[in-house]
């Protein structure tokens, strides 16, 4: 095993007000501080919109406040629900291969697979940054039997047959997936070692050489021929971003439809961040936001130079003018000075 289970989680938090009778779905994040408000408005989310499925959601995170243990607590209990937050020894996954773009957040995922086995033999993992509008027990209920996970193809063939030819894999020009929505037999992953080929491939520098979407690449490397792929409504892309590539007071021609189920907002800009909630495409958020413990607070206001910089072309493209000034000075500041 690449990783000490004994060592890896440091602490379990379970918050449970659920119904033990009824049958449970699983449900997985791996997230940092600066995506554990996303996380937990996904959570919300997801209970929002199947207010008759039983769900045992749990939280892989290096950071959980006494602050976010209270209302994580008034979430479970709002929604009879059950969430356990798993906090991870980064100084155990530290001594792991890693790149410049490679952090050990990255390793979340493989730790979530690997640790919540034999317990559960099915798992949906999702990023912090999707959040849910409508039901999915079609999903729940389907069949991965023969597959190692189920999830929605990236872009279109063009791009499958780019990731190919990168990765020097044929059969990936069928289908190249992304790994922000996974249904995972975990059981299959099991028996495949699919944790451990991972590790082993980003040991090899003609592999690392090859790698632009880091851990998504190298799952479907290792999952080509062995994925159900998804109809796009359970993983709608759209970068908030995209709206300043329109006209001021009009907005960008929205992919999110009626029948969209969970949308996954990529892009440095997420709903949480205090420059994207006036936009229609972050109302889902923000509803979700409003129906949790955390609707008395604040949207979040930009740390780094990156953020300011979308913040002040934010502001201006809202016609803020002084707040889009305000932003670049504060961008250049953390760019030159810190």
């Amino acid at each position: 095993m690449y990783f000490d289970h004994n060592q890896v989680i440091s602490e379990v938090f379970h918050f449970d007000h659920s119904n033990e009778n009824n049958e449970v779905f699983h449900i997985a994040y791996g997230v940092d501080k600066n995506f554990l408000f996303g996380c937990v408005i996904s959570i919300t989310s997801i209970l929002l919109n199947n207010t008759k499925q039983e769900f045992h959601f749990h939280i892989f995170s290096d950071y959980l406040d006494d602050d976010f243990k209270k209302r994580i607590e008034l979430l479970a209990k709002q929604y009879r629900s059950k969430i356990s937050v798993y906090i991870v020894n980064c100084q155990e996954l530290k001594r792991l291969p890693s790149t410049k773009n490679w952090s050990y957040a990255t390793y979340f995922r493989f730790i979530i697979a690997d640790i919540l086995y034999p317990a559960i033999d099915r798992l949906l993992y999702i990023d912090a940054d999707i959040i849910c509008k409508g039901s999915f027990g079609e999903l729940i209920g389907l069949d991965i039997n023969k597959f190692l996970v189920a999830a929605v193809k990236e872009k279109d063939s063009s791009w499958w047959q780019k990731c190919a030819k990168r990765l020097e894999i044929d059969n990936l020009s069928q289908g190249y997936f992304n790994a922000g929505f996974l249904y995972i037999n975990l059981e299959n992953w099991q028996k495949e070692d699919v944790s451990s080929k991972a590790m082993k491939l980003l040991e090899q520098e003609s592999v690392k050489s090859k790698l632009d979407y880091l851990d998504q690449d190298l799952l479907n490397m290792i999952m080509v021929n062995n994925v159900f792929f998804l109809d796009k409504r359970y993983n709608c892309q759209y970068s908030i971003n995209y709206e300043l590539k329109v006209p001021n007071g009009t907005y960008y021609k929205n992919p999110i439809e009626d029948s969209t189920i969970f949308i996954h907002y990529i892009g440095p800009t997420k709903p949480w961040h205090e420059w994207a909630g006036n936009y229609p495409c972050s109302k889902y958020f923000i509803e979700a936001k409003n129906n949790s413990p955390w609707k008395d607070s604040t949207l979040l206001s930009a740390k780094n130079a990156n953020q300011w910089r979308y913040c002040a072309k934010h502001k201006f493209h809202q016609g803020k003018n002084v707040a889009g000034l305000i932003g670049y000075f504060k961008y250049y500041w953390f760019k030159i000075v810190r």
